[in-house]
């Protein structure tokens, strides 16, 4: 079969890899319908070191069972699943928290012999833990949004949540990708009465407005954090997501955040060293959490919404693309000329 190699920065081929086979009892085999590109992808395809084995990429997909194994009870061969980016067995004491990254049996595509979600079909471990049967067809308009659930979606949701968003919250959503947009519409599913969204990419801040954005900042730095204080009474937000990993964005996450407020971190950190002392987080009793998304926790969740249209984060998609395309989607993403690119493999 065909799959996505990352061989270092900025190198990232389509080869012709083995074709998965069951190799436990509680294994499935699917074939990839829907999958993408995340932004955290970006992070190896600008760091990651020449290496000549290569790394399977891509840990969002939906697809169709082909084989289960003998123990797997939960999905059959012809139903179309949902992947959340993190395999997980459903029973450990994380999981039953609803913390399946942290799966005691569980882990992640592309590593560890699994293969990544970014090519033809996927062995899925665990698969009664993992996968989530959703009622469509494969040739479903709503596979997009179904997608999402694979992690953005559930990752501006998990932001959202951690940062305990609800009715009348002052919210500010830093970045305007994927994950900072659905942010912005998680928030205002949980009742958030102000959503300030800093991005300075009009295309994409367009569409936050849509989902519920209640005002845009395009300015960063100190200006940036002047406007958004400005826009809370001088004092900052209660909660602030921040959906991006780099320290400038950590850094503006702890200048417009109120005292007493929240930082939910959500973005993979590209740093070790964010200042939590006195000045920063400390003394004026700011609560920092966030993490991995536990995704697998919130599909069944957040899936009706999906299904009846109320909600549609499947418009966070801009191209579409073949599978042998995936390095022209790669570099579209690196050079923003788009927000989110969907694979048809």
């Amino acid at each position: 079969m065909r799959a996505t190699l990352m061989y270092g920065a900025g190198d990232v081929r389509i080869e012709t890899v083995p074709d998965p086979v069951l190799r436990e009892p509680t294994d499935a085999l699917v074939r990839v319908v829907r999958a993408c590109v995340c932004g955290s992808d970006l992070h190896p395809y600008h760091t990651m070191p020449a290496t000549t084995e290569g790394t399977p990429m891509g840990h969002e997909f939906v697809g169709v069972v082909e084989e289960t194994g003998p123990e797997v009870t939960t999905v059959s061969r012809g139903d179309l699943v949902i992947a959340p980016f993190a395999w997980s067995d459903g029973t450990c004491e994380f999981c039953r928290e609803g913390l399946q990254t942290s799966c005691l049996h569980g882990g992640f595509w592309g590593a560890d012999g699994i293969g990544g979600g970014q090519a033809e079909a996927v062995r899925v471990p665990l698969a009664d833990g993992t996968l989530v049967k959703a009622p469509v067809g494969e040739d479903s308009e709503l596979l997009p949004g179904l997608l999402t659930l694979s992690d953005v979606y559930g990752t501006g949701y998990h932001a959202a949540k951690s940062a305990g968003v609800g009715p009348g919250d002052s919210v500010v959503v830093i970045g305007d990708g994927a994950v900072g947009l659905l942010a912005v519409l998680s928030a205002r599913q949980l009742g958030a009465e102000q959503i300030i969204l800093m991005g300075r990419h009009k295309d994409r801040t367009g569409l936050g407005v849509e989902f519920g954005a209640t005002d845009v900042i395009a300015e960063r730095g100190d200006e940036g954090i002047a406007k958004v204080r400005e826009l809370t009474g001088g004092h900052g937000a209660a909660k602030v997501l921040e959906a991006v990993g780099h320290m400038p964005a950590y850094t503006q996450a702890v200048g417009v955040v109120r005292p007493g407020g929240v930082i939910s971190r959500v973005g993979v950190p590209q740093y070790d060293d964010a200042p939590v002392g006195f000045t920063t987080l400390f003394g004026p009793n700011i609560t920092l959490t966030g993490g991995p998304a536990p995704a697998r926790a919130y599909i069944e969740r957040l899936m009706p919404g999906v299904l009846d249209g109320t909600v549609q984060p499947g418009r966070v998609f801009d191209r579409t693309i073949g599978l042998e395309q995936v390095s022209d989607g790669y570099r579209a993403m690196d050079r923003r000329e788009s927000l989110k690119v969907l694979i048809r493999p």
